[in-house]
């Protein structure tokens, strides 16, 4: 209903939604900072408030780019696949073995990748000098490039455009992760102990503090764990009180 899925999909395909519930991520992440700032100001006006979050309203302000482009133009954004709006070549390629995403973010970039890939009438071509030549002649360029993406793998394309800084990278599945340099390296997977279920794995916080440790080592409680110490911390509920509650299924 907000609009991610009209800018979401293949050009002539059908409207996709994205691969994970996105909307109700960033409203949680918008209703933390929004926390955030009514502590802040509440140290200045000692008083407190409401806060509303709604995840219509978070949908449309996440669509960023897209819904200014259509408020300033008054044009609907088309379906663009992997492809990105505004900047090209910047999308997914087949690759000899796979597919990758090339990132050429702008013109300085778009001269190393033209040479880099082995066209170098690429970045003399009148019609992809610019950014905006490249956008307008979007299908003219993309048909160069697509065969000879598809002429090497994966891992060489990733080392010959990573070495004259055009950013790029293979798109990776969930077990590729496993191995991944910066998973290993940031220790995103970690193994936990949990009460009942042994040890399981899940992700680590993605915040990190010059200062203070992150407690992400914690297993998700069971059912109704912390709720006596809830009840007794919050309420001041006495061992009868919660005794009562128990016998009468209230608890």
């Amino acid at each position: 209903m907000g609009g991610l899925m009209s800018v979401t999909g293949d050009a002539d395909g059908e409207p996709t939604k994205v691969g994970v519930a996105v909307t109700d991520l960033f409203a949680g992440m918008y209703a933390a900072t929004a926390v955030l700032a009514a502590l802040n100001e509440r140290e200045r006006s000692h008083k407190g408030q409401h806060i509303d979050i709604a995840l219509f309203d978070v949908q449309v302000a996440t669509l960023a780019n897209q819904i200014m482009s259509y408020l300033v133009s008054g044009k609907q954004p088309t379906r663009l696949g992997n492809a990105h709006p505004s900047i090209v070549p910047y999308q997914a390629f087949h690759t000899a073995d796979d597919n990758m995403v090339v990132a050429v973010g702008n013109d300085a970039q778009f001269q190393r990748f033209a040479q880099a890939i082995g066209v170098p009438a690429l970045d003399v071509d009148v019609r992809f000098l610019r950014n905006e030549g490249r956008v307008v002649n979007r299908q003219a360029l993309i048909s160069i490039i697509e065969p000879v993406m598809r002429s090497r793998e994966t891992a060489t394309w990733v080392n010959v455009l990573g070495a004259v800084g055009v950013p790029c990278g293979p798109i990776n599945s969930f077990g590729d992760l496993e191995t991944n340099e910066n998973v290993v390296a940031r220790g995103l997977f970690k193994t936990i102990s949990h009460q009942h279920a042994g040890d399981i794995r899940g992700v680590a916080s993605p915040m990190r503090f010059s200062r203070s440790n992150v407690d992400d080592e914690v297993a998700p409680p069971s059912l109704g764990a912390d709720t006596e110490a809830v009840l007794r911390d919050k309420l001041g509920a006495s061992d009868a009180d919660i005794a009562l509650w128990r016998e009468s299924n209230l608890i």
